[in-house]
């Protein structure tokens, strides 16, 4: 149970300081010793009130330009992704998002040391919008969504704000679907129970510290956390 509480307090510390990010670390520290099947469900319950808090927090940050076209195309994912599934190797598939999110923190990266304002191209925003969504929708994975919304937000409180509210889509609807394949047992709700103190400690410490931080140090720390996760994605299907 110790590993379980060192993960929550370290993934929850990381989605309090940059907004995602959680997913990642929680199954990374958790991975190599317990079954996905066991992490996937108490890392989904535990996050889905940190995105309602992050949300709420930020909501003067809230812009509906960017949160409801990236979560109706979170829902429509599993249209694509169905298609996806049944044609392509869903490896190859993961393969090929985790490259696409490391060349876009790569781009982020040298925009802000730049300090560009160039515009955007929005058939470029529309193109990563929709990928984004398929690979949310498709694997709960939400690097690249992560990706998109850093693109088009200009301070840390609105990247929050705008990707929480897009996640509590996505957790909606993988609650729903993990309640009727009957992911959720006994013990994983035991488990999130016993948890939850040591997620919101976790989670107000990350909020605090992005407080004292500078901001561009975080944006950078959320470009660093992108390549980890796109380094991730790649590395585990190979």
């Amino acid at each position: 149970m110790i590993l379980w509480i060192i993960a929550t307090l370290c993934a929850f510390f990381i989605k309090g300081l940059c907004g995602f990010a959680n997913t990642l670390v929680f199954t990374s520290i958790l991975g190599f010793g317990v079954a996905n099947v066991n992490i996937s469900p108490v890392e989904l319950l535990l996050g889905y009130p940190t995105n309602l808090i992050l949300t709420w927090k930020n909501r003067n940050k809230l812009e509906r330009k960017v949160y409801i076209p990236l979560a109706l195309l979170v829902l429509g994912g599993s249209i694509p992704g169905a298609i996806l599934l049944k044609n392509v190797d869903v490896r190859h598939l993961k393969v090929f998002f985790g490259i696409v999110v490391i060349l876009i923190a790569v781009e982020m990266f040298f925009r802000e040391y730049q300090r560009t304002n160039a515009k955007d191209s929005n058939l470029l925003l529309g193109i990563i919008g929709l990928m984004s969504g398929i690979l949310c929708g498709l694997f709960g994975i939400g690097a690249l969504l992560a990706a998109y919304v850093g693109r088009v937000t200009n301070s840390t409180d609105e990247f929050k704000a705008n990707l929480s509210a897009v996640f509590i889509v996505e957790n909606t609807v993988r609650i729903f679907t993990y309640y009727l394949l009957g992911v959720f047992t006994l013990n994983s709700l035991k488990q999130t129970v016993i948890l939850i103190p040591f997620m919101i400690i976790g989670l107000f410490a990350g909020m605090e510290s992005s407080k004292v931080l500078d901001e561009r140090v975080v944006k950078k720390i959320v470009i660093v956390l992108l390549v980890i996760s796109g380094v991730f994605l790649v590395g585990m299907n190979l």
